[in-house]
């Protein structure tokens, strides 16, 4: 890591500001990176859910489907 400094060994405001600008450059790429990862991953919990979702649904529904028998007489 590099101090930047001026020549009386101080850091100023536009020091401090030179380096968040830094590193907000490198942390916009790294998010850029990220993104379609994410996405992939968000995508596919939804996915899992909504069949988890389903499948219980189903599930209840037979657990509690009436069953009628008709005798003739």
């Amino acid at each position: 890591m590099t101090s930047v400094t001026t020549g009386n060994g101080r850091v100023t405001r536009a020091d401090i500001e030179a380096k968040f600008r830094e590193l907000k450059g490198e942390v916009d790429d790294t998010t850029e990176k990220a993104k379609p990862i994410g996405l992939a991953v968000v995508a596919g919990a939804a996915v899992l859910v909504l069949g988890l979702v389903y499948v219980m649904g189903r599930r209840k529904g037979t657990k509690l489907a009436t069953v009628v028998e008709i005798r003739r007489v």
